[in-house]
């Protein structure tokens, strides 16, 4: 796998990209991609310039935790920052949307993971709108009030906070995660 193979560059429209790839996984490869991974972070560390935030969306029971357990075995674990997203607390609701993730973001020379994403605020409240309520936004009063010019206001702040990351040295890596058992498939849109 090639990583310059994922990289956006350019506009790009994701009904023509490809959205499933099949990835071999070997013990051996996984083993030396740990002590790589370890070493970078020692270095980067080391440096202290750059962070990484590794951001994994996916279904519950995609598999995420164990992925993550996985890929960062081998890493000082106070090189690791992870950060699971659940349901929005009170004191979070009481605060924009994104306030929660600003929060949770590593500092220079350290990875951060996101098991769940800022992402998931504009896809959870597209099923559940009513989950806005709780934000407690002037002008959204109805459900009429949540429409594709809200959604879209929502991804551009996501876009802004994601450029505002990489502007000041956090590399962001944005994976959608799902895992298929052997012999049978999960459609990632069932409930």
């Amino acid at each position: 796998m090639k990583v310059n193979d994922y990289k956006i560059s350019s506009v790009i429209k994701l009904a023509n990209l490809e959205t499933k790839q099949e990835i071999q996984s070997s013990k051996g490869k996984l083993k030396k991609l740990r002590k790589k991974i370890s070493e970078l972070q020692d270095a980067m560390y080391a440096e202290g310039k750059y962070s990484i935030l590794i951001c994994l969306q996916g279904m519950d029971t995609s598999g995420k935790d164990s992925l993550i357990r996985e890929v960062f075995k081998d890493v000082n674990a106070r090189g690791v920052e992870v950060h699971s997203f659940k349901v929005p607390t009170a004191l979070e609701q009481k605060h924009d949307f994104l306030w929660r993730h600003y929060l949770a973001l590593p500092s220079k020379g350290k990875i951060g993971v996101f098991n769940r994403t800022h992402y998931e605020n504009v896809l959870v409240t597209r099923v559940h709108p009513e989950y806005i309520f709780a934000e407690n936004i002037p002008n959204i009063k109805s459900l009429e009030d949540i429409d594709d010019a809200f959604y879209h206001s929502r991804m551009e702040s996501i876009l802004n906070f994601e450029k505002h990351l990489h502007d000041n040295g956090t590399i962001v890596l944005k994976f959608f995660y799902i895992f298929q058992r052997k012999n049978k498939k999960i459609d990632c849109c069932e409930d």
